[in-house]
């Protein structure tokens, strides 16, 4: 294989991808991508490019995708004003209509762009081969859910057959109803029912930041339970830091939160000694 071909000049050093590669070799990793940033073409394009020079190097992954800000765009045209409480989205019959038409839109716009890098990408949505059964998350939240189950074999069966399964954070509840799930709590549910090795979450932040505001680089779960305690991880990042802490109580190996708007971040994460954002442990 000749990396210097696959790889980017400005990605990580290629003696660093080649012990990395041996390490993931026979792993899975999952990876998120979400967060308000991710509207911005540019970013789109660069995790595009990065999950096609995954699939070049014969590692396995699988993608989960957000659309929070597709969604707000989306729902402000038909001048629909969101409700949230505890930061999710109130999704009443109307609202997951819109939601499911949004994230159904992006995720073929994801595989459509893998498909024109050469990736054999396949989407895995409420209209064709729906992998999460949902409970509701709470009545007043409307048609929001949390997942109950994932059909792991079909995922299974696209990844033995080569192809790197897209994944909306939709799923059913009672009598094929559709629910809208947190992108974070699909992403990790997905990564511990797979026992993955990796699971990343690509957000619009370098990381868990200490109390001076610098970036952690690794940290260990009961460091981050400390900084939950003493306040210097608040609000936002706290859903994420249950979801990761969550996956690793359940057999994924490690979390790492990364900054997708940083330029090959997904490859820095995986193919370098330093990485790309903050590893939980």
């Amino acid at each position: 294989m000749d990396l210097q071909k696959i790889l980017p000049k400005n990605g990580p050093p290629i003696d660093q991808v080649f012990k990395y590669i041996k390490k993931y070799k026979n792993n899975l990793i999952v990876i998120k991508y979400g967060g308000n940033v991710f509207i911005d073409r540019g970013i789109f394009n660069n995790f595009i490019e990065d999950i096609s020079i995954l699939n070049k190097l014969g590692l396995s992954i699988v993608v989960i995708h957000g659309g929070g800000p597709r969604i707000k765009r989306e729902l402000d045209k038909s001048n629909i004003t969101s409700k949230f409480i505890r930061g999710l989205r109130v999704t009443d019959a109307k609202v997951i209509n819109i939601v499911e038409k949004v994230l159904i839109e992006f995720n073929e716009d994801i595989v459509s762009s893998l498909k024109e890098k050469g990736v054999k990408a396949i989407s895995l949505n409420t209209k064709q081969n729906c992998v999460i059964e949902v409970i509701p998350e709470a009545e007043e939240l409307g048609f929001v859910g949390i997942p109950n189950k994932i059909n792991v074999d079909i995922i299974k069966d696209q990844i033995e057959n080569k192809l790197v399964p897209i994944i909306s954070p939709l799923g059913f509840g009672d009598k094929y109803q559709t629910y809208n799930i947190n992108g974070d709590n699909a992403a990790g549910a997905i990564a511990k029912s797979l026992k993955s090795r990796r699971l990343l979450l690509m957000t619009n932040v370098e990381g868990v930041l200490d109390k001076n505001k610098k970036l952690i680089q690794e940290i260990s779960t009961s460091e981050i339970l400390e900084m939950i305690e003493n306040g210097t991880i608040t609000e936002g990042m706290i859903p994420k830091i249950n979801t990761c802490l969550d996956a690793i109580n359940n057999g994924v190996t490690a979390v790492a939160i990364i900054d997708g708007r940083k330029r090959h971040s997904v490859l820095f994460e995986i193919f370098s000694d330093k990485g790309s954002g903050t590893l939980i442990r």
